[in-house]
């Protein structure tokens, strides 16, 4: 179902209007769908998770447009809690930062994507506010708290990636010429998961091959 603007965060809703300039069309139909913003011949998708509930949508649009998938990622982020009422109770500085590389926990969804010549992907690493209430529905990890939205307070860089070889870039230049995964979480200092993701996505995408094992782990080299 087209999503418009009744269901936007506050972190979707700020994106498109920073992202929007004199003459694009915003929430455009196109084959169907909505879109963020439509600039000429090029579609511009605003997703902050979940590039799965995406893939058909995308799929179907590649056939005919260009488009340019942007993803938020915290570089920085503060945690506010507030209280029924949408009264602040905290607010803290989250030691985590986000790096470019976590796109490849959402591009697992999609990573075939990547190699259509029509299809770009933008990381925004940004500065933002994560609000959680107390409430019904909140996790046991946050002890009953839960994230109703995201704001953003600033855009602080934004990475491009048009091809295969733009995310290949992620692989160490300390990396052996034939690697396994647990090499790329060594070398990157990503977690084991990560780098399986990432492997995963490059494989998809062309970027790698498998040509052998080492027991029962297999063993890739770039092909770009």
């Amino acid at each position: 179902m087209p999503i418009g603007n009744l269901r936007e965060t506050s972190l979707h809703a700020a994106l498109k209007a920073w992202y929007a300039r004199p003459g694009d069309e915003l929430e455009a139909k196109v084959a169907g769908y909505f879109i963020d913003l439509r600039r000429g011949d090029t579609l511009i998708e605003i997703q902050t998770r979940n590039f799965s509930a995406l893939k058909h949508k995308l799929t179907r649009l590649l056939e005919g447009y260009r488009v340019q998938l942007v993803h938020p990622v915290a570089r920085e982020k503060y945690i506010v809690r507030q209280g029924k009422k949408g009264q602040t109770l905290s607010r803290r500085k989250s030691p985590k930062r986000g790096q470019a590389v976590a796109l490849f926990d959402e591009l697992v969804s999609i990573a075939e994507l990547a190699a259509n010549p029509r299809f770009s992907l933008e990381i925004v690493l940004t500065r933002e506010e994560e609000i959680s209430r107390e409430g019904r529905g909140g996790s046991w990890r946050r002890r009953g708290w839960k994230v109703v939205d995201r704001r953003l307070l600033d855009v602080l860089d934004q990475v491009d990636f048009n091809n295969p070889s733009d995310y290949a870039a992620f692989l160490p230049a300390t990396l052996p010429a034939a690697f396994t995964t647990r090499d790329l979480a060594e070398q990157s200092g990503c977690p084991l998961y990560l780098a399986q993701k990432m492997v995963y996505c490059l494989r998809r995408m062309g970027a790698l091959e498998v040509v052998g094992k080492r027991r029962n782990a297999p063993i890739y080299k770039r092909t770009r």
